[in-house]
C-alpha cells in the first residue's frame, strides 16, 4: 500500500512487529498467516490467544502502542479490550485478540482456504515451513 508518492508499508514486516508484540504481553498461540490469495479484505493476519480479559487487555494495549509507536496507525476496531475478542485493523493487517472460548468458538485459524504461516520471530522459524493451517 502506497502512503503517498514516498512510501510503501510492508505488512508482512507490520504483522511481525505485532505478534511480538503481542508475544511480550505473553498472549498464547500467536499465529501470523498469509492470506494475500484469499482475501480482498487484508493481507496478513495475526490471531493472538489470551487467558483472562485483564491479559486481553494488556496484549491490545501493547500491540496499538508499539504499532503507534513506529508510525502504523490503526484504522478500526472491532469488540472491545474488556470482551472476549477485539479485532484490530490496520488495512493490509488484521490483528484479532481472543479468550480461549472465543477463539475455539471463532476458528479463526480454519477460515481461509489456504493461510500461510509465516514465522515472526527466531523462536517461530517452525511454522513457516507448514504449507497449510488444516
Amino acid at each position: 500500500m502506497a502512503i503517498g508518492p514516498f512510501r510503501t508499508l510492508d505488512f508482512r514486516k507490520i504483522a511481525k512487529e505485532a505478534a511480538v508484540a503481542a508475544s511480550e504481553k505473553k498472549a498464547e498461540n500467536i499465529l501470523l498467516l498469509d492470506i494475500r490469495k484469499d482475501s480482498d479484505v487484508t493481507d496478513y493476519m495475526v490471531i493472538a490467544g489470551a487467558g483472562s480479559s485483564p491479559q486481553l487487555r494488556a496484549v491490545y494495549e501493547g500491540v496499538v502502542a508499539h504499532l503507534q509507536d513506529i508510525g502504523i496507525r490503526l484504522l478500526h476496531q472491532d469488540g472491545h479490550a474488556g470482551g472476549r475478542w477485539v479485532a484490530l485493523d490496520y488495512g493490509g493487517l488484521l490483528v484479532h485478540i481472543l479468550l480461549a472460548e472465543a477463539r475455539a468458538f471463532y476458528r479463526l485459524e480454519y477460515m481461509w482456504e489456504n493461510p500461510r504461516a509465516v514465522a515472526w520471530d527466531e523462536d517461530h522459524k517452525h511454522v513457516a515451513k507448514r504449507k497449510k493451517i488444516r
